[in-house]
């Protein structure tokens, strides 16, 4: 190490990536002042403000010469405020306040009040988890965000409520910082959880959907309900999160990184499936997600990752949004790109597109065709903006047709959501039984050429209805590996070691909008 530079580790993080970041600092023999460089953002670049007002409240005035931080590797663009412990620990070091022996080694996450206090700094649990990865062995976080860092498993969590407790630690003083005193701290908003008290057992008189949902959540299949007001397609799309498993520890991990990343604070880990249910006047950048100053910041389609995105009244949604969300449903990620920003974040979602018939909502349906208003050519336009390329891509389109009578429905016992989680979690263990030793776990994610490949093609009596579609140009290529998938999924529901006729037929039922 060179003579007057001073080192502290901290992590850069892109999405959900994280970088390895030294921070250095040195004093020169120039006028009093500081300068940061290393591509910082206009937040990192007022660091220098709040590290020497915190340092000279705490009583530990940094040198009243030059100090110049760089920020390592100097070509990767920087965002945010969590660099301000690590700015500060580097600079109060080089101005000999700090010892060196554990600043490289110990990853440093935390914004810096003018007062001294550390404050949570947007996306902290991606960064813990990312510096876990890059190799780090122990993290110092602010005291208010403890409970969340310590989430990650396998890396040491230092808390510290003020840069003071954090100089202490790193000169062998004092005890850790009390927990009281981030108890104390004014809440922040709790991570999103779907509601509880939505059960399956409230749709009556669609035991068809309802059973077409239940082979959705067995393969997270894409899924569309087409159908009048008043119909059921909201009660079916907000009751599906609650009949799919719990998360996996590493989905949870993930999820709870995203939420952490669209600053919500966390106490437990997210181990329900989320739901996002974007309005149709929402931007490009809130249901896709965006790129700016600072930093990456997660649309509705990556909030929902292992989990549901519903869109209601979908045509109503700009022909922009739609389309952009054709590559994140083949490839199961979302790709954000900016100027100096390049991004990838989860995308494996479960979409739930809702949709009238028509703009007046009366067509198609018998009880209610003779009042539409709307024309043949206003109707095919209406749906028109659900692009083919886009439906092709839907796995389950249900016609949902109104409920005349509960007559016979209030005579049997609906199925519960845990009833029909039961159901899902049995399906799915054959289906990752199936494929274990490979990269897939659910029969949604399986591409087309496995299942046709040598092993897993069904036998030609089996696929002669979708084959003959597939020659008179019915089916694309796409759709028929779709419902080979919806195939296996009803297969594995049922018990079955593969699918018959009888489940390809029902697939394609299904495929064609028929429940």
């Amino acid at each position: 190490m060179s003579r007057g530079v001073r080192r502290a580790a901290a992590v850069a993080l892109t999405g959900l990536q994280g970088t390895r970041v030294m921070v250095e600092a040195a004093v020169s023999h120039q006028l009093p002042g500081m300068t940061i460089i290393g591509l910082p953002d206009a937040a990192l670049a007022e660091a220098k403000q709040r590290v020497r007002t915190a340092s000279a409240q705490v009583g530990l005035p940094i040198s009243d010469r030059f100090v110049t931080v760089n920020l390592a590797p100097a070509s990767l663009p920087k965002q945010g405020s969590a660099f301000d412990l690590a700015i500060a620990l580097a600079v109060l070091s080089a101005s000999e306040h700090v010892p060196t022996a554990k600043l490289a080694e110990t990853a440093h996450i935390g914004e810096l009040g003018l007062d001294g206090s550390l404050r949570r700094p947007v996306g902290l649990l991606g960064a813990v988890i990312a510096a876990r990865e890059l190799g780090f062995a122990r993290v110092m976080v602010p005291l208010e965000a403890a409970a969340e860092a310590r989430l990650v498993p396998g890396i040491e969590v230092v808390a510290a409520d003020t840069l003071l407790d954090a100089i202490a630690w790193h000169r062998g003083e004092g005890p850790p910082a009390d927990q009281d005193r981030a108890e104390a701290r004014s809440p922040r908003p709790p991570a999103p959880q779907p509601d509880s008290d939505a059960d399956m057992s409230d749709v009556v008189g669609q035991e068809e959907a309802v059973e077409a949902m239940v082979v959705a959540a067995a393969g997270r299949h894409h899924v569309s309900l087409i159908g009048p007001p008043g119909s059921g397609k909201t009660l079916l799309a907000t009751r599906l999160v609650g009949i799919l498993p719990d998360l996996s520890p590493p989905e949870s991990l993930v999820a709870s990184s995203i939420a952490s990343l669209s600053d919500v604070a966390l106490d437990t880990l997210v181990t329900r499936p989320p739901f996002e249910s974007p309005h149709h006047t929402a931007s490009s950048a809130a249901v896709i997600g965006t790129g700016d100053a600072r930093g990456i910041r997660p649309g509705s389609i990556s909030r929902a990752s292992y989990g549901v995105l519903f869109m209601d009244e979908a045509p109503e949604f700009g022909r922009v949004i739609l389309d952009d969300l054709r590559e994140p449903l083949e490839s199961g990620t979302v790709t954000i790109s900016r100027a100096r920003i390049h991004a990838s974040l989860p995308a494996k979602l479960q979409l739930v597109l809702a949709a009238n018939p028509c703009p007046c909502g009366n067509a198609g349906s018998p009880e209610t065709a003779l009042s539409c208003t709307c024309t043949p050519h206003t109707r095919m336009r209406y749906l028109g903006r659900l692009s083919g390329p886009l439906t092709d891509r839907i796995d389950l389109r249900l016609t949902v047709r109104r409920v005349n009578s509960l007559a016979a429905t209030s005579a049997g016992r609906s199925p519960t959501s845990a009833d029909l989680r039961e159901r899902v979690i049995a399906a799915r263990a054959r289906a990752t039984a199936r494929l274990r030793g490979t990269p897939w776990t659910l029969n949604g994610e399986v591409p087309g050429e496995w299942l046709r490949g040598e092993s897993m093609r069904l036998p030609r009596s089996v696929t002669t209805t979708i084959d003959r579609a597939l020659a008179l140009g019915a089916l694309t290529v796409r759709g028929y590996d779709r419902i080979l998938r919806v195939a296996w999924s009803i297969s594995d529901l049922a018990g079955a070691a593969r699918p018959g006729r009888s489940e390809v037929a029902q697939a394609l039922a299904l495929r064609g909008g028929a429940t």
